[in-house]
């Protein structure tokens, strides 16, 4: 079949899972919608890769620390075609559907709150420790083991008043894991010796945490809390507050963990959900005879509801200036108000967020943009522990401000207060509550098939706050309308009560005070005395500010329409021209009034020059950013749309109720055919792109992504050279110049799959070719990249971090397999579901080289691959030490598979029965040894065990390259490794073979 590209192609995929597509147009890999790092796409939304909305509040995961592991796998450069991933998707689906995986949840109604002042972090520290055996199982990694054998995984994390834990796994082997985990809550071992070993994973997992500036918001608002609140602790713990700090004041952490344990791990503050295709009564009696065993204390579960306003200070209401991490303007203001959580059948946040966070015609952001001033705007409570507990909750409107908006940051923040006074003018409109609970009832009755383990986990959760009849539907439905309930949070929005934290790299230097446990660099002065004078006054009203329109993409038709065609199990192609193909199947599974459309716009010019790819950048995020306004109601109305910058051609994808699907689809065709900008949207867009590829540059993971790709994937421009590119300067008249020869001359492949007959799919194409006006290609145009084939040997390219004073270092190990078929990439997936559990307790749990330890899958391009990678840190391990550790892990690894026994390879291999140990293992040997072609690649951080003596903890854009030549320092290898090294990767690579293009198929 023809060309077609879509490697997240399936329309139920979940678009901000971990999963690396091994691309790195930066635009894709930097998840523009994860509003812990304030959002930066300069469209604001969807458009340009993930897509968000201005809403924070209301349905979703809640954002809490996850803990235990990451275990990946890596499809890296699309090279699965829409057809080809579909196909996957049904099998998948067919072998391993959710309702075959069984899931238990259990919340603890206690976290971090109750941390004693002596050991902060205890209660984060604790959750680690239970999990390493029990008395009745006391092997280390026994249950981990165990999942992993039977196709199941568990996760853990710790909030201010709960922890929760969770595991999946195959249903016949349900009883058994619930057994082997009920034994942490029962008698955890939780040995001494594990003690020093866990306290590093711990440590590990704040280092990662430090460049964050979510993370430092939060850790600089909780400092402002009234002294005595547990709002001030430090929840995250570290080596100095568990370790260092302890034995100098002679605390035996080991007696106190134990005691916290005794004290809140009690029964009656546990909440238990099971979920299984068992009966009722069987459920109901494994849970009797399994977790009857948990003690129980008796003592009355400690409350934090006497503790209300933890923010009524001085220190609150002022505005504080921070250095960030990131190269990025971002403010934001705060406001303290009663807990919410009781009031989740009204959700008066989820009202107020749904009208701050609007971005159409009227709204706060629309105004900011006509002005230049802002990206994205972001508004409501993120209902993690921090944001809403039993003592306050808070209400943030997060504005990600232009430079230009840098300078006028006063009045951004008056249009705010401007558009909160007309809420409170209007007072609670009856009619857009409704509105939501339209859109959200909606999608409660057609929501797709959830996650067994995510939901166990929301609803152990949700039984701690909800009534018993509302546990499954308190989260996402709106049930009652209370306009007092609504006018008293909004009346708590006012200028006076405000807080401000004003992120921006200008601050450098200017900022003399430090946050004690991230190194914050931060100032705080007082509210500026005009605007202080005019927000005390009844100030007016800006005219274009205004509520809502009617939301003309609110689907009313549900009817799922009747096909008289053949029914085909997969999509069948019914469109073939010289200008592309249109593949389709009409739903008759589940029979949902929603549809999935996706279209690969492919062609050569983007890849003919770094300054092509920077200028498709550009093209993209100038749509993504026209778009945003007239897109945004559809958004609201749920559905989704995603415009993707593929490294070949774009991706536009659209799903949700069919109904109104086609208005969106030609919203965006039509702002694609007549793409305009401004000369000052135009400086705008590249401003905030030469920041996005700064800040990728910056972080140790996509740096090191962005390094290995550079090695394997041939003619492919490195995140380096599109910032040296933009660096240089482009012009209105270059973007202009590249759109009009990336609309005329392309080839279109697409799918339409769902509620639409042929001949609406086929109209889809039509509007797609009559729009555009484009001439077929001449000649095919390759939709991946050729791949290096490595030499013989293991290869070491090591560089510094670009981020100066970032202890933080990535090592990956990966092994090239080639060019191979299905069946091999299957021994592949399973020699790395093999790797998992060994690789996290060799490499994390026994020899504490960092938090994130995974194996991946690798496919680039086309061509096989697995690797090792570990993220460390330079003050405490030197890269090449743990390469080293990584490679003992290799003939660990082989000695277990060894003695592996057949009935345990059997439990694992599920669908592939034709396969046998021997298989697994001859896979495995066969590129360890003189036919290994391995590639190490280290991002080194800074640290003393770098050689770094002298260098800063502070984390901040001061010493950076902003502005100049992106220009990587590589480094030898030392006699540890000593291996061959990359010093320059262009030289490296022109003396290597290039493999044909290969597509894993057969």
């Amino acid at each position: 079949m023809d060309d077609c590209n879509s490697s997240e192609a399936s329309e139920e995929e979940d678009m901000s899972s971990d999963t690396d597509d091994g691309k790195d147009s930066s635009f894709e890999d930097e998840k523009y919608g994860n509003v812990e790092e304030f959002g930066e796409v300069p469209g604001g939304r969807e458009a340009t890769i993930e897509g968000y909305g201005g809403v924070l509040s209301g349905l979703g995961k809640k954002g809490k620390r996850k803990e235990r592991r990451e275990s990946r796998i890596k499809d890296e450069n699309d090279d699965y075609e829409i057809y080809e991933q579909l196909v996957k998707k049904e099998e998948e689906n067919k072998m391993d559907s959710p309702e075959k995986q069984s899931a238990a949840a259990l919340a603890v109604g206690v976290g971090s709150f109750c941390d004693p002042d002596d050991l902060p972090g205890l209660a984060h520290f604790l959750e680690h420790m239970v999990f390493m055996g029990s008395q009745k199982y006391p092997d280390e990694n026994g249950f981990d083991t165990f999942l992993k054998k039977h196709g199941g995984s568990d996760n853990a994390s710790t909030d201010t008043e709960r922890t929760v834990f969770h595991f999946d796994i195959q249903k016949k082997y349900f009883r058994e894991a619930l057994d082997r985990w009920a034994q942490f809550f029962i008698q955890p071992l939780m040995i001494k010796d594990a003690i020093d070993r866990e306290v590093e994973a711990v440590d590990s997992e704040y280092q990662i945490a430090r460049p964050s500036d979510a993370n430092r918001r939060e850790l600089l608002l909780g400092s402002l809390a009234k002294q005595g609140h547990p709002m001030r602790k430090f929840f995250w713990g570290n080596a100095e507050t568990l370790k260092h700090s302890p034995k100098r004041n002679k605390i035996n952490t080991y007696q106190r963990l134990r005691d916290f344990r005794t004290r809140h791990y009690s029964a009656h503050y546990m909440n238990l959900v099971v979920q299984s295709r068992e009966t009722l009564d069987t459920l109901e009696k494994w849970v009797t005879e399994i977790f009857s065993q948990i003690p129980n204390n008796g003592l009355p579960k400690p409350t934090f509801g006497h503790l209300p306003q933890p923010f009524d200070t001085p220190a609150f209401h002022k505005l504080y200036k921070v250095v960030p991490v990131k190269e990025i303007h971002s403010l934001s203001i705060s406001w303290s108000l009663p807990p919410q959580e009781k009031n989740y059948r009204t959700k008066p946040l989820h009202y107020l967020s749904w009208l701050v966070g609007h971005e159409g015609n009227g709204s706060v952001l629309s105004l900011l943009r006509k002005k230049f001033w802002a990206l994205a705007l972001f508004g409501g409570n993120g209902e993690t522990g921090f944001e809403q507990n039993s003592t306050y909750s808070i209400f943030s409107i997060s504005v990600t401000l232009t430079d230009e908006g840098f300078e006028h940051y006063y009045e951004v923040i008056h249009i705010i207060f401007q558009y909160l006074k007309m809420l409170r003018k209007h007072g609670p409109v009856e009619r857009i509550w409704k509105d939501i609970q339209k859109i959200e009832g909606n999608e409660f009755c057609f929501q797709e098939q959830v996650d067994p383990l995510e939901y166990v986990e929301n609803i152990s959760e949700y039984m701690h706050i909800f009534r018993k009849e509302d546990f499954l539907i308190g989260d996402q439905l709106l049930i009652e309308y209370n306009d007092e309930v609504i006018a008293d949070a909004l009346n708590h929005l006012i200028p006076q009560k405000a807080n401000f934290v004003f992120f921006s790299p200008y601050h450098e230097g200017k900022c003399p005070l430090k946050e004690k446990w991230f190194g914050t660099q931060y100032s705080t002065t007082e509210i500026d005395a005009y605007w202080s004078t005019l927000w005390d006054t009844d100030f007016m009203l800006h005219p274009d500010l205004h509520l809502p329109e009617e939301n003309q993409f609110i689907a009313t038709d549900f009817t799922v329409k009747k096909s008289t065609e053949h029914k085909t199990e997969y999509p069948h192609k019914i469109l073939d021209t010289k200008q592309g193909c249109l593949w389709y199947k009409k739903d008759n599974k589940f029979s949902v009034p929603k549809a999935f459309i996706c279209f690969y716009l492919v062609t050569p010019v983007i890849q003919q020059s770094a300054l092509n790819m920077v200028l498709f950048d550009t093209f993209v995020s100038t749509l993504s950013h026209n778009l945003a306004e007239p897109a945004y109601q559809a958004d609201v109305a749920q559905m989704e749309y995603k415009i993707i910058a593929k490294e070949h051609g774009l991706v536009i994808r659209v799903k949700g109720f069919n109904h109104k699907l086609p208005l969106l689809f030609q919203l965006i065709i039509d702002h694609l055919s007549n793409l305009s900008v401004s000369p000052s949207a135009f400086q705008m867009i590249i401003e905030q792109l030469k920041k996005t590829y700064f800040n990728n540059l910056l972080k140790t993971d996509s740096l090191a992504k962005d390094l290995r790709l550079s090695i394997l994937e041939h003619g492919r421009w490195s995140l380096a050279e599109k910032y040296q590119t933009i660096s240089s300067g482009i012009t209105i008249e270059d973007l202009q110049a590249f759109v009009t020869a990336f609309k005329s001359k392309l080839w279109v492949e697409g799918l339409v799959q769902g509620n639409f007959m042929s001949n609406e799919a086929k109209d889809f194409m039509n509007y797609i070719s009559g729009k555009l006006q484009f001439v077929p290609l001449i000649h095919p145009c390759p939709i991946q990249f050729r791949v290096i084939e490595l030499p013989n040997t293991h290869i070491l390219c090591k560089v510094k971090s670009l981020h100066a004073g970032d202890p933080n270092s990535d090592v990956t190990v990966y092994y090239q397999t080639g060019a191979k078929n299905l069946k091999e990439y299957s021994l592949t997936e399973l020699l790395v579901m093999h790797m998992e559990e060994p690789c996290f307790d060799f490499l994390r749990t026994k020899n504490t080289l960092g938090y994130h330890v995974y194996p991946s899958t690798r496919n680039t391009s086309g061509i096989l691959g697995f690797s090792v990678t570990v993220t460390t840190q330079a003050t405490k391990y030197n890269t090449e030490f743990v390469d080293k550790k990584i490679e003992e892990f290799f003939v660990h690894f082989e000695e277990k598979l060894r003695k592996l026994t057949e009935d345990e390879f059997s439990a694992q291999i599920v669908a592939l029965k034709s396969f046998r140990k021997s298989h697994l293992l001859d896979w495995f040997l066969g590129f360890r040894g003189k036919n290994k072609r391995v590639l190490s690649t280290h991002v080194v951080g800074y640290g003393k065990q770098e050689g770094n003596t002298d260098f800063s903890r502070t984390y901040s854009v001061q010493g950076t390259f902003f502005g100049k030549t992106a220009e990587l320092t590589f480094l030898p290898s030392s006699p540890l490794l000593n291996l061959p090294s990359v010093m320059d990767i262009r030289a490296f690579t022109s003396t290597l073979n290039v493999l044909p293009y290969h597509k894993i198929l057969k």
